[in-house]
């Protein structure tokens, strides 16, 4: 990626480190075994990794990333769990430093929306599958978000966010173009699937709805708004208060639609 658009300031990094395999990975769960060799592109902060590792114990499951600032809190977690036989270790995902055919799963979320080319990434990810193993991938879809109530600071927010991704070379409604490159990318067993984030209660929204506040003022996005001269300082501290308004109200919903894809090697 050239920049990534929401950086890893610490409402980021707790924002990702909320993510379970349940709420993040559940289409790959049944296919999680013992024994298995997993890799983990974009890990983040490690909060799928290290519940993949449990499911697949004692297989060796390893966790990339191109952040050494984001692999050393991953790693924190991991001693704080106990677990010494998860790695982490910094890595560029286009250029895998991993044997072909090294890993029987290697699962990738909220990654190919940020890289300028996810054909390129889904291959390099299926290099380093092994036969009959599987590719797995989950990514959002900006424009299909939806929420109510209505407000225009949210519909302004959402048409920053995209013109941001897409000024550092993402793209933000990845979800959507999934099963196309992994066709494009040489993948024929392909299955492509959905499912969502819903935040609808107070605690939900207070989550969801606070640490955009947060964000849109202390994260990447507001940075790479500014630098890419998308709009001003005010404007952006206004999107603070179109948050502060839908989290408050008793009727705010919001959902992510994400989609996925599992690509048999």
């Amino acid at each position: 990626m050239t920049s990534y658009v929401h950086g890893h300031a610490t409402p980021v990094v707790a924002a990702h480190a909320a993510r379970t395999l349940d709420n993040s990975a559940a289409y790959l769960a049944d296919h999680l075994h013992v024994g298995l060799r997993v890799l983990d592109v974009g890990c983040g902060p490690g909060s799928i990794t290290l519940e993949i590792a449990q499911r697949v114990a004692p297989g060796q499951v390893v966790g990339v990333d191109a952040s050494a600032s984001v692999i050393d809190v991953a790693r924190a977690a991991a001693g704080s769990a106990g677990d010494t036989r998860t790695r982490f270790e910094v890595a560029d995902a286009m250029r895998l430093p991993f044997d072909d055919d090294a890993f029987d799963i290697v699962h990738a979320h909220q990654v190919l929306q940020h890289v300028p080319d996810p054909v390129g990434l889904l291959r390099e990810m299926a290099r380093v599958t092994r036969p009959g193993g599987l590719v797995a991938a989950r990514d959002a879809d900006y424009e299909a978000m939806t929420w109510a109530p209505a407000h225009p600071g949210l519909d302004r927010w959402l048409e920053l966010y995209r013109a941001a991704a897409r000024g550092t070379g993402g793209e933000p409604d990845a979800g959507r173009h999934l099963l196309r490159w992994a066709h494009e990318s040489g993948l024929t067993d392909v299955t492509a699937t959905a499912s969502v984030w819903c935040y609808a209660d107070d605690d939900a929204r207070q989550w969801w709805g606070g640490q955009w506040q947060r964000r849109a003022v202390e994260s990447g996005f507001h940075d790479q708004v500014l630098a890419q001269g998308l709009a001003d300082a005010g404007e952006v501290a206004g999107l603070v208060d179109a948050w502060r308004e839908w989290t408050s109200s008793p009727d705010g919903w919001f959902v992510i639609v994400h989609g996925e894809i599992l690509a048999r090697v």
